[in-house]
């Protein structure tokens, strides 16, 4: 009986420990964003440049969240952002996402990436303004997630199957500290 109690114990515990990471700042669940401390709309976030990707010959400068909060908080309240910077979500394991739009005033582009190659483009997701909010995102698994200004994806002709190759500036930046992996 005890090994039973254990074998659930421990499944218990696995469980929630799934269950607790935060995809993305534009992510999945309104859920999982709402068990977050409210952010003051005045609280935009600006993180440095830890990445970089060429994409169609054109040099783009990446924010990488680097904590659950700077994740879920992601462009949100941002209220622009310029043609050639970006904001990438790297995820360890790869999996499935949704991103929403929910907070976020502008227009964006999400590009899913899985090993460098593009599977799918949300071209200029527009903001959401009521809920439910609508959930972009590929059926399948995917590593990282970069969203651009809107339209930046279609003016540089960027399509399924092209290749984007990420140069992190530092070593932590492909992956995220302190985030459940």
């Amino acid at each position: 009986m005890m090994k039973y109690s254990a074998t659930f114990l421990l499944a218990g515990i696995s469980a929630c420990l799934l269950g607790c990471s935060i995809p993305s700042a534009t992510s999945t669940s309104p859920d999982a964003i709402a068990q977050l401390p409210m952010v003051q709309e005045s609280r935009a976030q600006n993180l440095p440049i830890l990445a970089e990707a060429t994409i169609k010959g054109e040099l783009f400068e990446l924010e990488v969240p680097q904590t659950p909060e700077e994740q879920a908080l992601g462009l949100m309240y941002r209220p622009a952002l310029p043609d050639n910077r970006g904001m990438l979500f790297p995820f360890h394991p790869p999996r499935v996402v949704g991103f929403w739009m929910k907070n976020v005033p502008v227009p964006l582009d999400m590009v899913f990436i899985r090993e460098e190659t593009v599977v799918e483009i949300a071209d200029s997701v527009p903001p959401c303004t009521s809920e439910p909010c609508a959930v972009y995102g590929p059926s399948v698994p995917v590593d990282r997630v970069l969203e651009l200004r809107a339209g930046r994806a279609a003016e540089l002709g960027l399509q399924v199957g092209d290749r984007i190759s990420v140069r992190f500036r530092n070593t932590e930046a492909d992956g995220l500290r302190n985030v459940k992996k």
